[in-house]
């Protein structure tokens, strides 16, 4: 079940599952970046990257960096609209990694209103479960990436 959460002003509704504590940041080394495991009929959607060069072309989980003060979950839901154009309900925690300027925590997501525009990324693809490993993954993602690969019913490819 989600929860109604305060959300960004012109974003157009949507939800978001019980409320995190907001995020206090002091180091940039200490970031917190969000991404939407946005499942929608089956589908993974994965998003290409355009920057940093060591990374574009790779493709990745939509999202971006909770600012300071910002709940994870409000975080999320306006990095969708801003970078997706979709209104989308943000549900569990998927898993969180390391990355090299902090942590990636990564949240299940529904949409709810709007389809995926290609704004910020390079390219949009809603990928099948035996596609999800059709597409070169950014390394930090690939762990959850093999998560959701079983949860869809494919098998992991060996050495992935």
């Amino acid at each position: 079940s989600s929860v109604r959460s305060t959300l960004p002003p012109g974003y157009p509704g949507g939800s978001c599952a019980p409320l995190t504590a907001p995020v206090v940041q002091t180091d940039r080394m200490d970031r917190v970046v969000v991404g939407a495991a946005l499942v929608d009929d089956g589908r993974l959607l994965a998003a290409q990257r355009t920057a940093p060069p060591e990374l574009a072309g790779l493709w990745e989980f939509p999202g971006g960096k909770v600012e300071p003060g910002e709940d994870e979950r409000t975080a999320l839901a306006r990095e969708c609209w801003e970078e997706l154009g979709v209104v989308v309900d943000v549900g569990d925690l998927l898993g969180e990694v390391a990355v090299p300027i902090g942590t990636l925590r990564v949240y299940r997501a529904s949409l709810v209103r709007g389809q995926p525009q290609v704004r910020e990324h390079s390219a949009l693809r809603w990928l099948l479960a035996n596609e999800v490993f059709d597409v070169p993954w950014i390394p930090v993602d690939l762990e959850l990436v093999q998560h959701l690969a079983n949860e869809l019913g494919t098998d992991v490819p060996p050495g992935v």
